[in-house]
């Protein structure tokens, strides 16, 4: 992340590795990190991906506003890119509502934008759970005190 921000690319983590960040610990192996871009930082995001070995995993799933890059060492970016206009409106990609990317917490020891703890939560909850979300939506709900749908309980 320190690396992107000295590039001059503004995210925010998302995902599984933002719920460890909220919660404060890792809760569970990860495949990927997903990162929130927005549009506007895209071509400099591209630019730090391409100089330090990343390159895009063709998937049937990818879209021009979300895709999977990997490095040589199978280092993981899910990219999710975001884009709003002057009243907060989201006009492309993947919908994060402004309010949504007031998050901040520490990951690996470094201060990261990421999701509201709250936001993070609607969006975990927002669909079917797999087993990983199942435990994310646990440790979020008993870190901030939501209440879990009967849809995302661990039976």
């Amino acid at each position: 992340m320190e690396e992107l921000s000295a590039a001059g690319v503004e995210v925010w983590v998302d995902g599984g590795w933002c719920v460890d960040a909220l919660v404060g610990r890792q809760l569970r192996e990860h495949e990927d990190i997903d990162l929130a871009v927005p549009r506007t930082n895209e071509t400099r995001l591209l630019a730090w991906l391409d100089e330090t070995g990343y390159a895009r995993v063709p998937s049937q799933d990818e879209s021009p506003w979300n895709y999977v890059v990997e490095n040589p060492l199978g280092h993981r970016l899910d990219i999710h890119v975001f884009e709003h206009d002057e009243h907060g409106q989201i006009t492309y990609g993947v919908a994060y509502p402004l309010e949504s990317l007031s998050g901040t917490a520490v990951l690996g020891g470094v201060r990261v934008n990421c999701i509201d703890p709250e936001w993070q939560f609607r969006f975990k909850t927002g669909y079917p759970p797999r087993e990983k979300d199942l435990i994310d939506v646990a440790a979020l709900a008993d870190k901030f005190g939501f209440e879990v749908p009967e849809s995302h309980r661990v039976a």
